[in-house]
């Protein structure tokens, strides 16, 4: 059963856009912020992708770390490494990209370990590695802006009781647009959520 307070650590074939390969142990102390993506995806091209590159630019990478991860489960032959190389060339974005590990069937190793539901998917990490949000389809970006933050100003290694009395004052000041799909990892409750998938055409989704 996936555990949000301890996430497996990505599984990676090849870094693009990286001086050296990157991991979730590694970027511990810091917030990070994912997101899994399909080159051919229509919702990552036109709003995944450049949510996270906004995110890139508004926050201090010291503080928020921003990663893409490339989880093919379609159209294997076309989306290629050397094509997503290329597709990085062209499109320049600020942040490294992993490419998720096939495992020969149809989802690629990572995006199976955290049941993605489809690209984009949006997931956070607080300081510690707990898995705090996962969003799929168009995450909001107020709403997400405003999430990230509050993860930024919790300390290093903070206790459950600060991480539930951060999540109840985000839950009483944000309004929760009907649009979209996410994971709410709440601290103060056991971790039982269902999976949403988004139904206005703001995402790609896979079979199961």
């Amino acid at each position: 059963m996936f555990d949000p307070e301890k996430p497996p650590e990505l599984m990676v074939q090849k870094w693009i856009n990286a001086s050296a390969p990157l991991s979730l142990a590694a970027l511990k102390d810091r917030v990070v912020v994912l997101v899994a993506f399909q080159m051919l995806c229509p919702g990552c091209v036109e709003h995944g992708l450049p949510q996270a590159r906004r995110i890139r630019q508004r926050f201090n990478p010291e503080q928020v770390a921003v990663i893409g991860l490339h989880c093919v489960f379609e159209h294997h032959d076309a989306m290629t490494p050397s094509a997503l190389a290329a597709f990085q060339h062209e499109y320049k974005w600020p942040f490294p990209i992993g490419i998720d590990e096939p495992d020969g069937r149809k989802l690629p190793k990572t995006m199976a370990a955290y049941e993605m539901q489809g690209t984009p998917s949006l997931l956070v990490f607080d300081r510690g590695g707990r898995l705090r949000r996962h969003y799929f389809g168009r995450a909001d970006d107020m709403m997400v802006a405003a999430e990230i933050m509050a993860l930024a100003i919790e300390d290093k290694g903070s206790p459950r009781e600060q991480a539930a009395g951060i999540e109840r004052k985000l839950a009483a000041s944000l309004v929760v647009p009907d649009h979209d799909h996410h994971h709410h990892h709440d601290h103060d409750h056991d971790h039982d959520h269902d999976h949403g998938h988004c139904g206005d055409g703001c995402g790609c989704g896979h079979d199961h």
